[in-house]
């Protein structure tokens, strides 16, 4: 399995920074963006595999972040992580693609088994998009469905 590319966006800096440094000690590195346009800049640039991103922020809200960002790129995991969501916004994001919806206060360990979680759906379907491409699509079928029968062992 590849090292995890995430990107945290929060447009309260103190909070998203403390996370990422809790996130580091567990071994998980993290690039950090403090607002929707700064986050749409960075991943154009180098798109992350796993997002964990606010809802509400200056400027471009996290709604509209996951719009463009699951736009662009279908394959990065989205988790959205707010203290100032709805059950309507809840619906909204998954509806939009988003992989989790996770309300703060939510203790890091919770955060970083979700980023995990989102990591291996990116990494599975990145196998499966690579197996697809070289004409084998009955062996990216099994890749993920071996995938999915594990995932279903461990629950």
């Amino acid at each position: 399995m590849k090292k995890m590319k995430i990107l945290l966006v929060d447009d309260e800096k103190e909070f998203v920074e403390t996370l990422s440094e809790r996130m580091a000690m567990r071994d998980l590195a993290s690039d950090i963006a403090l607002n929707g346009e700064e986050a749409l800049q960075m991943v154009e640039a180098d798109a992350p595999d796993v997002m964990v991103l606010d809802l509400k922020m200056p400027g471009i809200d996290g709604m509209e972040v996951l719009r463009k960002v699951k736009k662009a790129y279908p394959d990065v995991q989205v988790i959205m992580l707010t203290g100032h969501g709805s059950e309507k916004d809840e619906a909204e994001a998954r509806r939009l693609g988003a992989f989790e919806y996770l309300q703060k206060p939510t203790g890091v360990d919770k955060i970083v088994q979700t980023i995990k979680r989102a990591f291996k759906k990116f990494d599975d379907s990145m196998t499966a998009a690579t197996f697809a491409e070289a004409g084998e699509f009955d062996s990216a079928k099994e890749v993920m469905k071996d995938s999915e029968e594990k995932d279903k062992e461990k629950d």
